[in-house]
């Protein structure tokens, strides 16, 4: 399995220079605790301030704190979007992207990107998210479902798709132990490679940064968007380029009906000599918490719900449909050397600032949980990116085929609702492939039914594959 580390040697640390370091940048409180710490929770400690990046965090606390961004403002306007497929025409330029993508598979020309940072909290999970449980019926995991899809596609197409694998600082050695355990779900080893993606420091209105122990600073990634940071980062650009590969899938992990080697997406991408394109689904309705896809003064953005004016959400057509429809689901195609451009002289994503209640050391060394937001993190979007393209491609799918996010315990985007839409997938092709369901009283299927992507990719496949007579019933498996 290919790894990325940027650890330095415990054995070569300068302890003088990294004493001064910190001094240097307005930050020697974090020495505060210094003559209490044991040879090892000093040495942690210097570890930790050597991958910090002062210089960056003195140019934030001055752009963001001393001279905070104006937000962005500008005139809105829908984004262009290649809709779900309805007329002849529309048919046919979809069978030709199908067919360029098919061309860039079998070439070899793809990598997929999974962003896998995240800890299960809000699901009531104690791990990496990828590593939670989703198959309605196998019990198999995020992980799981996501390396079964790409080792289907390469089987397809016959070559490899390398997997990329971002982690968190929280979770690197719990998902790299987990690839171990788990074989790295059967992709050859040279085919995964997991890094790291990039942790700042939060800071308080005085742009000072917190402690969370005597000798530990606090730190929290720095957003989806360091993501193509930490492709450059890692190493893994470069990998990349030497293999030959031109476009990059990028997916988040909580998502099971993700398609990472969607050969219509690829090839809309590569027919338009696109830099990086966008999957979008139309919103439930005006209210609902996605970003949506548009152009702000003319260039691709992401608008987040949280920052979209209630009458331009609320704002229809002359038909009564949304203006503003269009809901980003995190998944993206970009060209390497688009990511390549973006990290050239230094990262060029800008950085935004949240308000968090960080919990911190006070000056006796208690650590204190503020109930209000008493400090800055910084983060970039992945989403930025769009508007430094010169070309991009945005795809309309449908919400029921690709998109069921799991990130809540219960309702909306949760693992029950989750398992249920993949269910529902499941339902949808085995009818059409000529399976007898058996239903209720209601006429609904009852259970949780599952077909493994090394199975089936998609209906189609499917067809092709199920025996004739087929009975479905709950706890269905193929």
């Amino acid at each position: 399995m290919a790894r990325a580390s940027k650890r330095p040697d415990a054995g070569k640390i300068d302890e003088a220079a990294l004493r001064g370091l910190p001094e240097q940048h307005g930050q020697g409180h974090v020495f505060r605790f210094w003559g209490e710490l044991s040879g090892a929770e000093r040495t942690a400690l210097l570890e930790q301030l050597s991958r910090i990046d002062f210089n960056l965090l003195d140019r934030l606390v001055r752009a963001q704190l001393l001279k905070p961004a104006k937000p962005a403002a500008g005139k809105l306007t829908p984004a262009p979007i290649i809709p779900i497929p309805g007329t002849d025409q529309e048919r046919i330029a979809h069978l030709q992207a199908r067919q360029r993508g098919e061309e860039l598979l079998r070439q070899g020309k793809v990598a997929a990107f999974v962003v896998a940072g995240g800890q299960g909290t809000r699901l009531g999970f104690d791990g990496p998210k990828g590593t939670f449980v989703i198959g309605p019926v196998s019990r198999r995991t995020l992980f799981q479902v996501h390396a079964e899809k790409i080792r289907a596609s390469a089987r397809r197409y016959g070559a490899p798709v390398p997997w990329l694998v971002m982690t968190s600082e929280s979770n690197h050695q719990a998902t790299a132990d987990f690839f171990r355990k788990n074989e790295s779900f059967g992709m050859e080893e040279r085919d995964v490679f997991i890094f790291q993606q990039e942790m700042l420091p939060a800071v308080d209105r005085k742009g000072k940064v917190f402690m969370e122990s005597k000798s530990r600073v606090f730190t929290s990634p720095n957003g989806h968007g360091g993501s193509i940071k930490a492709l450059s980062d890692s190493g893994a650009l470069e990998e990349l380029a030497r293999r030959g590969i031109e476009a990059i899938s990028y997916f988040q992990v909580d998502n099971p009906l993700v398609n990472p080697c969607d050969p219509v997406f690829l090839g809309y991408h590569a027919l338009h000599q696109a830099e990086m394109s966008s999957k979008v689904v139309r919103k439930r309705d005006w209210s609902e918490k996605v970003g949506v896809l548009g152009r702000r003064d003319g260039k691709l953005a992401v608008i987040e719900y949280s920052d979209l004016p209630e009458s331009d959400a609320r704002a229809t057509l002359p038909d009564g449909s949304l203006k503003y429809w269009a809901g980003s689901i995190a998944i993206h195609l970009l060209s390497v050397e688009f990511a390549r451009r973006l990290n050239r002289g230094g990262f060029q994503l800008p950085y935004h600032v949240a308000e968090k209640s960080v919990p911190s050391l006070d000056d006796r060394g208690s650590l204190v949980k503020p109930k209000e937001k008493n400090g800055i993190k910084f983060e970039t979007f992945v989403f930025d990116a769009l508007g430094e393209t010169r070309r991009s491609v945005s795809l309309e799918v449908r919400r029921e085929e690709e998109f069921s996010p799991v990130k809540n315990a219960a309702g909306e985007d949760s693992p029950e609702q989750s398992r249920r839409d993949l269910t529902a997938l499941y339902l949808r092709w085995l009818e059409a492939a000529g399976a007898r369901i058996e239903r209720g009283n209601g006429g609904a299927a009852s259970g949780y039914v599952e077909i493994s992507p090394l199975t089936a990719l998609d209906g189609e496949e499917l067809a092709r594959r199920l025996k004739p007579g087929t009975v479905v019933r709950s706890g269905f498996i193929l």
